[in-house]
């Protein structure tokens, strides 16, 4: 255990200094224009940064087993937060999704997608095989999945109220679900979801664009083809650290969500590959953690955790690449955003919890012979 422990402490660290370099790279011209200072936006990450893994050494600490019983009235909070987020939060590109606090700014729906798995880990532990009952099991997990998925698509945030259904659904399979329940469920909610989707002009747009750009051979926003070409331009091995146009607000939000192409123009595509590995070796050193961990509850909420940092990554990276239509995802540990990198650290605190709590339990006692 020790040694995943420190191959995922190593594979994060790599992430987060690679995107310090990044965002400095990415946000420099932006922040000079702005804010008449080069670093603004760079010193800001890197307090984020620091926030980040003192949270992660905290969530490390922690025994996991507390969030089983501390869940619900949490998700109750969320719950109000999101709530809160939709009727009073100002919004921004027509959408509603960060409540202000004047020290902090931040996104209800990233800590409630953390605080729902939590619960969901638990409920299914507690059900057992009655998760494979509908009426007496399944329904109940589904109330908790649809209200807050629910809630943050209306904020609206199409992307991240996905993750929470798709991630959300794969732990009820694994954790023993009929898959005819997640199948007709899924099917139900892919029809509602598609309707209320079309409701919110920020997110028709987005969906018509993309779906014109496949019929017309063509991209489907002005990011989305900066990204391209920025992607383009790296060929094999990049322009180098520090060379991108694509920075010189050429692409829109470089430093943030579409950072991964900025990190493709200056390192290739030998370092788009690079980093897309070594999201895979982390989700599979979570796989592992969770595997032997010494309950179920561990082993469900390792595996969330785990199949939630993989998704948003790749989720990312298809944006990027105009294989997805746009989203809200970040790329985790690496964009600017200081919500997103962490909470994506107390998870990663929550998996070295989870290790360290079944390397106790492995340790075999020694009997003391007077």
């Amino acid at each position: 255990m020790k040694t995943l422990v420190r191959s995922m402490i190593l594979i994060v660290i790599l992430l987060m200094v690679l995107g310090a370099v990044l965002v400095f790279t990415a946000s420099g011209t932006y922040s000079e224009v702005k804010f008449d200072n080069i670093y603004f936006l760079f010193r800001s990450h890197i307090g984020k940064l620091l926030a980040a893994l003192l949270t992660g050494i905290a969530f490390a600490i922690i025994p996991y087993e507390k969030y089983k019983e501390y869940s619900k009235p949490m998700l109750f909070i969320v719950i109000a937060l999101l709530i809160l987020t939709i009727l009073l939060a100002p919004k921004f590109k027509g959408a509603a999704r960060w409540i202000d606090l004047g020290v902090i700014r931040f996104q209800p729906s990233e800590v409630a997608k953390l605080v729902l798995f939590m619960h969901l880990a638990g409920m299914i532990e507690r059900k057992g095989k009655l998760l494979k009952d509908f009426k007496h099991g399944f329904q109940y997990t589904l109330v908790w999945i649809f209200v807050v998925a629910g809630l943050v698509l209306v904020q609206p945030n199409l992307s991240t109220s996905m993750i929470i259904i798709f991630t959300s659904f794969t732990l009820l399979y694994i954790g023993g679900g009929r898959l005819r329940h997640i199948a007709a469920t899924l099917g139900a909610a892919s029809v509602a979801g598609s309707a209320a989707m079309m409701m919110f002009s920020h997110s028709r747009q987005r969906i018509v664009d993309f779906i014109s750009s496949i019929q017309n051979n063509s991209v489907p926003n002005i990011q989305v083809m900066q990204a391209k070409i920025g992607l383009g331009s790296g060929g094999l091995l990049g322009v180098g650290i520090g060379q991108s146009r694509q920075s010189d607000l050429f692409l829109p939000e470089s430093y943030g969500d579409f950072i991964f192409s900025v990190l493709g123009e200056q390192f290739g595509f030998l370092g788009t590959v690079l980093v897309l590995t070594l999201f895979f070796a982390l989700f599979v050193i979570g796989i592992i953690i969770a595997k032997r961990a010494k309950d179920e509850y561990g082993q469900l909420l390792g595996f969330a955790i785990s199949f939630n940092i993989i998704i948003s990554a790749f989720i990312n990276a298809g944006v990027v690449t105009g294989l997805l239509p746009t989203t809200g995802i970040t790329l985790p540990f690496i964009s600017f955003g200081g919500t997103s990198i962490i909470l994506f650290s107390a998870s990663v605190g929550i998996l070295i919890n989870i290790a360290h709590q079944s390397s106790k339990s492995a340790k075999p006692k020694v009997k003391i012979i007077e």
